[in-house]
């Protein structure tokens, strides 16, 4: 309990020193803006303090290390409501920083892919997961910017629910997914879809804001991009189906079909939404 507690003092030091130098730069920038003094290297330099302050590739090297001394609650808290404010602020910039902000994305893009690969705990792989749906959402951004709050959105429920899953039953590490005997078939399913879902595998709920985003992309003749965003995302995709199998296809020990009401009714639900989520982008299409 003490060796949680210092990993848990230590990374909220970690970030509360990275975001007071954030936010030191943001009102630095700002009245460097303001004072009309280099304006376009202040606009740059503003941009980097909310890729800093939100963990977004190249200034990700904080963020897996802060997450894997936070719990599951508080991981929850940081991969999603703290992502929000930062986000919305570079929106604001964004038609100013297009193709900054395209280098941006496809950087996250291919570290959230590549560095998460080799990972064994959840933690830091659900970190290198973030930076890989930040990529996706800083894409949209310099082209439609109502496509990264409905990516968001969908990103915060698929990635608290499968912290839940976690954190209800305990998991931390990557064998743990495997070798529990306390989540039985019914869960390791829930898991199996909801992996996939936050992959953006068809015809889960996590596809259709991916789709969005490509259809934008081919429409503004971003193919480049486009190409390169979809070649890193199937490898991004490989350790979610690794998960997956883990989670899923493996045979405990030991097998219950007994599950707590309160955690399988919370968790099938949003389950069924990633099931039938390609059903409702022909309502936003044909309709």
């Amino acid at each position: 309990s003490n060796l949680k507690n210092c990993f848990s003092t230590e990374s909220s030091m970690k970030y509360f020193l990275i975001q007071a130098f954030a936010s030191s730069l943001m009102l630095f920038s700002s009245f460097m803006i303001y004072m009309n003094f280099l304006f376009n290297i202040n606009y740059t330099l503003l941009m980097f303090t909310f890729l800093l302050k939100m963990g977004a590739a190249p200034f990700h090297f904080w963020f897996p290390l802060v997450a894997e001394g936070l719990n599951w609650h508080m991981n929850m808290i940081l991969m999603t409501w703290q992502k929000l404010a930062p986000m919305m602020l570079l929106s604001y910039i964004s038609s100013k920083m297009s193709f900054f902000l395209q280098l941006v994305s496809l950087m996250s893009i291919i570290i959230g892919s590549i560095l998460g690969m080799n990972q064994t705990s959840l933690r830091k792989i659900m970190a290198y997961s973030s930076i890989n749906h930040m990529g996706w959402m800083i894409s949209s951004l310099f082209m439609n910017k109502i496509l990264w709050k409905i990516y968001f959105l969908i990103y915060s429920m698929l990635t608290i629910l499968m912290m839940k899953i976690f954190f209800n039953y305990k998991i931390f590490f990557f064998n743990q997914m495997f070798i529990s005997n306390n989540m039985d078939k019914p869960m390791k399913f829930l898991s199996f879809c909801n992996f996939l879902s936050l992959g953006g595998l068809p015809p889960f709920l996590g596809f259709l804001p991916k789709w969005f985003i490509l259809n934008n992309l081919i429409i503004n003749k971003y193919y480049l991009l486009m190409s390169l965003m979809l070649i890193f995302t199937l490898i991004n995709l490989f350790y979610y189906l690794r998960l997956s199998m883990n989670s899923f296809l493996y045979l405990n020990l030991q097998m219950k079909w007994n599950l707590p009401n309160n955690i399988y009714s919370y968790n099938i639900i949003l389950t069924i939404n990633s099931l039938f989520g390609l059903l409702s982008s022909f309502i936003f299409f044909y309709y």
